[in-house]
């Protein structure tokens, strides 16, 4: 498998970590890929796609966002304004500009804001069940806040969290599992602790609790893919409900579904997401620029 190389980013005061996999043949004209994990994930949970897709002849960036993983841990900037900055900030230190973004969960929804903001940055965007998440369906954010607050799983060994993993998702891979694993510090006595804060886990949350998702549909001028996750659940018919409005308020956009997978597409089903995520940036080539 072509592996990644480590990167550090430098914007500002702030170092981010990034993961970069080189396209195994010439790249041509076809835009790179820049890749955002979700809330309390990381970067190393894209890279079965992100293999896939430099085996296909794409470049491949996955990055740790602000308080994750193994970038730097502000006290502060966990808002949207601050984060979505981050991103076009990322897209001009590694000088992209023929690039599709792609995002899963709360990345998803970081990558809205960025469309939005800062139109003509890529040449496209990639949803990954996220994107259109708008919590205040969920109720008041006294309630969301004790129903989405994570337990507490510092002091827990490695090898259990990842027995964990594998028993809330069965048919994932050793790779899968060691990539949502990376969640995780590991402390020298083999126990861990997250490596995004609680504070900050929460920052986050009620940053996403009060982004107003609907009016930014509409700002959105690059073409949009939305992958969306169907496990089976309640929550799935009213997370039909936020891709309808998505689909029906984004001036361009497809939506896939994904029956009978995990909210983590990109682990659960990560070849058939980069063989989609190849489709479209081939269909949208004519937006594009020069790499």
């Amino acid at each position: 498998m072509n592996l990644p190389i480590e990167r550090r980013i430098q914007l500002g005061e702030l170092h981010l970590y990034a993961r970069e996999w080189l396209p195994s043949q010439e790249a041509g004209d076809k835009p790179a890929f820049l890749l955002y994990h979700g809330l309390s994930s990381n970067a190393a949970t894209w890279d079965m796609v992100a293999a896939d897709l430099a085996h296909a002849g794409y470049h491949v960036f996955a990055v740790d966002q602000r308080g994750h993983g193994l970038s730097d841990k502000p006290d502060d900037g966990y808002d949207f304004a601050t984060v979505a900055r981050d991103v076009y900030k990322v897209v001009e230190f590694l000088k992209l500009e023929n690039v599709v973004l792609a995002g899963q969960s709360w990345g998803g929804n970081v990558l809205l804001e960025v469309a939005a903001r800062f139109p003509g940055l890529a040449v496209g965007y990639i949803f990954v069940d996220g994107g259109f998440l708008n919590l205040h369906q969920r109720g008041s954010w006294e309630s969301v806040s004790v129903e989405l607050r994570p337990p507490d799983l510092t002091g827990i060994p490695i090898d259990e969290i990842k027995s964990m993993i594998q028993s809330m998702q069965p048919g994932w891979t050793a790779e899968a599992v060691n990539g949502s694993a990376k969640n995780f510090e590991v402390l020298p006595d083999g126990t861990v602790r997250p490596w995004l804060s609680l504070d900050h886990h929460m920052a986050i949350l009620r940053a996403l609790y009060n982004q107003d998702v609907p009016s930014l549909f509409p700002k959105v001028q690059e073409p949009v893919l939305i992958c969306a996750a169907d496990d089976g659940h309640e929550w799935s018919s009213r997370k039909r409900e936020q891709v309808a409005a998505a689909q029906e308020n984004i001036p361009e956009v497809s939506v896939r579904w994904f029956a009978d997978t995990a909210h983590d597409i990109h682990v659960d089903k990560p070849h058939e997401l980069s063989a989609l995520m190849q489709d479209f940036a081939v269909s949208h080539l004519s937006h594009s620029g020069t790499n």
